[in-house]
């Protein structure tokens, strides 16, 4: 069989997959992990942040590194990282007296294959030879919505029918994908952003660029608008629909990440027809819109509308600031990607960090703390805005010349 680009962008997608597996699994084992392992929930919920955290020094560390290496061999190893990491949670609490320090060293394995797939997949997506480089984008972000939605709800009906005492099977299942992918990536063409004999910025000169740091903020907000509602999408969807926590804790996230996956398949397949940063620009106010719902509304059904559209609002804001970066900044190369990742993780880490820290400050009020976050929907339009002028300011420069 002949492997073509399309393939490699189905491998990308599934990259995205493991991403969604690696990130939104062990959060459902969290009251099993407590009940079987006597490990306090306080330690174990601390697990996401060390996930996270490593996938932040990664994104950071990721730079220097995987241009030296290759883009294939950097994805194969991502993977292996990833059903490494997920086997080693079966097996490492185990053989340890203390089980949290296996799981801790189970988080950190795959951490480095999560943070080097986020790193990865997009640039390997953006040198394919498409069409529509800006759709191809937020198609292929669309996965990780799919993938989370997918692992909540495939996950939920394996416990209702196998019981929740055989996790460690779907443990195993769940690696199969990231093992797979690996030999797919072995065998698909990958070509990399800045070819030989081409010259791309440096580090130093990408810092220097005023419009990096532009989209460092975008992408700083994006991450923020993000995660500011979806950690609390199980709290909307329980009060809003009256329905139980357990339910709740399925319904909410699903809700928000299918509206956000739905929002990004739109722009995949209708993109080329649509302006992207007017788009983002609409985006941006769609979700301080939704902000406002959440926090001003005394209807607890309107916290979950809120919520649903938050999800759709973010939707774009992520992969549009990588598209608008790889067309705007010429020869960013990966340095420019892993950057903007890290810049999105840490966004993702302020948002639950600011809405907990201004909710506790009110008596543990959520809708302050969401109100409190509103302020980075408003600071990425007002980025969105600087870069529309300085790319008129650009192309008016051109036509002078």
């Amino acid at each position: 069989m002949k492997f073509t680009y399309k393939h490699t962008m189905y491998a990308c997608f599934t990259g995205y997959i493991v991403q969604a597996i690696i990130n939104n699994f062990i959060p459902l084992l969290f009251l099993t992990f407590q009940s079987s392992y006597n490990i306090p929930i306080s330690k174990i919920t601390f697990l996401v942040t060390f996930n996270f955290g490593l996938q932040l020094i990664i994104d950071f560390l990721a730079a220097g590194f995987i241009d030296k290496i290759g883009y294939k061999i950097s994805a194969i190893i991502a993977h292996i990282f990833a059903a490494l990491g997920l086997i080693l949670l079966v097996l490492l609490p185990e053989l340890f007296s203390d089980p949290f320090i296996g799981l801790m060293i189970s988080v950190m394995v795959y951490a480095v294959g999560g943070g080097l797939i986020e790193v990865l997949i997009s640039p390997i997506v953006e040198s394919c030879p498409t069409d529509n480089k800006e759709s191809a984008m937020s198609l292929l972000h669309s996965f990780y919505c799919w993938g989370h939605a997918g692992v909540v709800l495939l996950s939920t009906l394996f416990f209702a029918i196998f019981g929740i005492g055989n996790w460690k099977l779907l443990a195993f299942i769940w690696a199969i994908i990231p093992v797979a992918n690996a030999f797919f990536f072995m065998k698909v063409p990958v070509l990399h952003l800045i070819e030989d004999g081409e010259n791309g910025l440096s580090v130093k000169g990408l810092l220097s660029k005023k419009l990096f740091w532009i989209m460092v903020l975008l992408m700083i907000c994006a991450g923020v608008s993000e995660q500011s509602v979806s950690q609390w999408a199980s709290t909307f969807a329980e009060k809003g629909l009256g329905i139980s926590k357990t339910v709740g804790d399925l319904a909410g996230p699903m809700i928000f990440a299918i509206m956000m996956g739905i929002s990004r398949l739109l722009y995949g397949k209708f993109g080329e027809k649509i302006n992207l940063q007017k788009t983002m620009l609409c985006s941006g106010i769609l979700c301080l819109i939704s902000y406002l719902i959440i926090s001003l509304s005394s209807w607890p059904i309107l916290g979950l509308i809120g919520c649903s559209i938050s999800g759709f609002s973010v939707g774009i804001l992520w992969p549009g600031t990588f598209s608008i970066s790889a067309s705007e900044i010429k020869g960013g190369g990966t340095a420019m990607f892993a950057y903007l990742a890290l810049a999105g993780d840490l966004g993702c880490s302020l948002g639950p960090t600011i809405v907990g820290r201004f909710s506790g400050m009110f008596n543990d009020n959520i809708k302050i703390g969401i109100l409190a976050a509103s302020i980075f929907p408003i600071l990425l339009i007002i980025g969105i805005i600087i870069n529309k002028y300085i790319q008129k300011d650009k192309d008016n420069v051109s036509i002078r010349i």
